[in-house]
């Protein structure tokens, strides 16, 4: 499975020119299986979040439709103010081969007024070497350029492997046209890797709403489907339809079984009953944190997780116990090797940072251009110092020591 080692981002709203983890060959440091973002309101947190959510929105609907969500506004909102160059991502991302990560780098601007691809690359070592540059093996602007097949990449000798495309739409991207050819497997492979990132931002009220009856594998980003998820383990994993039982019922105590019900008018009840009630309780009737905690028990428990999970502010409507237990849950859960699931969380929370060692956690701020900046906890020597003397960096993030030691 893919795992995701850095991303730089230019001109996306607060984020003129920020960047995340390992972002080169040899500069920076690979971001951990869980990675935290913390910082002020406003500072560039779920922008940070969105950047992922707009990438993938790219390549399953479109970058003008991506671009036109209703959160997001259209191209003009969504570029920095005041700049004039056009919006860019470059992910670097490894997928089976540490020796020969992938740089995907994709360019969005206005053509003719409409948001389009301009450009798109996939950067790659060649097939043996472990050091050295990368080569091209997809180089496309404006819709026309070359792609290498198998694990060729654009030198002259191997040109043989090569051949021109030429997009008919710059609305949809490259790799979602070349990612359905077999001939291109890291293409393929990319594809496949951003269709399946999960972005998470519960709504307690939509997973009290009443859906259609019918088993679904996905949790939706609001979490209005949780019932038809539910219906898809109870069918599919067993084993994990009670796990998840068992997981809420440690944090929610009272609690003795949750299990899908067909109404008369065909749509999805989830009835929770608990000890000392005689009647059960419907997820209209529960509270937001037992909602929340049932959302996340979800995502933990499923045997086959997404790669690239990202949640906002998971502690909102949390007892700060459960915060605690849902931190070291999500620590857990990341680590877990034989899972190779990668968590981003944003927070407000220092009990949920308290959990957190300094490489997992970046601090975002606003520098005095009012453009976001990123640094991570371990490089900053006064966090680290403390840390490793054992005072939890949530403390430490309370108490302001972040922004007194974090360089300008």
């Amino acid at each position: 499975m893919a795992r995701l080692l850095g991303i730089h981002i230019k001109n996306y709203r607060a984020l003129a020119d920020v960047s995340l983890g390992q972002v080169q060959y040899g500069r920076g440091t690979p971001l951990p299986r869980l990675t935290c973002l913390i910082g002020p309101n406003g500072s560039g947190k779920s922008t940070m979040l969105d950047a992922f959510g707009f990438v993938a929105d790219c390549l399953l609907d479109g970058v003008e439709a991506a671009c036109d969500k209703s959160w997001r506004g259209g191209f003009d909102r969504l570029r920095t103010q005041g700049a004039s160059g056009p919006i860019s991502f470059e992910i670097y991302f490894e997928a089976g081969d540490e020796s020969r990560p992938i740089v995907y780098q994709l360019i969005v601007d206005l053509v003719d007024g409409v948001p389009a691809a301009v450009e798109e690359t996939c950067r790659q070592r060649r097939e043996g070497e472990t050091r050295g540059k990368p080569y091209y093996f997809l180089k496309l602007k404006r819709g026309s350029g070359k792609v290498w097949a198998g694990q060729a990449v654009g030198q002259a000798t191997e040109s043989r492997n090569s051949q021109r495309v030429t997009l008919a739409n710059l609305d949809k991207l490259g790799i979602a046209t070349l990612g359905n050819l077999s001939e291109h497997p890291r293409i393929v492979a990319l594809r496949s890797y951003i269709e399946q990132w999960y972005l998470s931002y519960f709504v307690p009220n939509a997973a009290r709403a009443l859906p259609a009856t019918g088993a679904q594998r996905w949790l939706d980003r609001e979490g209005s489907n949780i019932g038809n998820v539910l219906q898809y383990f109870q069918r599919q994993y067993p084993q994990q339809f009670d796990a998840i039982l068992v997981r809420l019922a440690r944090a929610i105590p009272g609690l003795k079984k949750i299990s899908p019900e067909e109404s008369k008018d065909k749509r999805l009840l989830l009835k929770f009953d608990e000890r000392g009630y005689e009647d059960p309780f419907f997820q209209n009737s529960m509270s937001d944190g037992t909602l929340k905690m049932l959302a996340y028990a979800v995502l933990l428990e499923d045997p086959q997780p997404r790669p690239f999970i990202g949640i906002e502010e998971p502690e909102n409507g949390l007892y700060v116990r459960l915060v605690e237990r849902l931190a070291s849950q999500f620590s857990s859960r990341a680590t877990d090797e034989k899972l190779s699931t990668q968590m981003l969380v944003t927070t407000h929370s220092p009990y949920f940072v308290d959990t957190l060692q300094p490489t997992q956690v970046w601090l975002i701020r606003k520098g005095d251009d009012g453009h976001a900046q990123a640094i991570r906890a371990a490089d900053v020597p006064t966090i680290a110092a403390m840390s490793a003397q054992g005072i939890p960096l949530g403390s430490l993030w309370y108490s302001d020591h972040f922004d007194d030691g974090a360089p300008e």
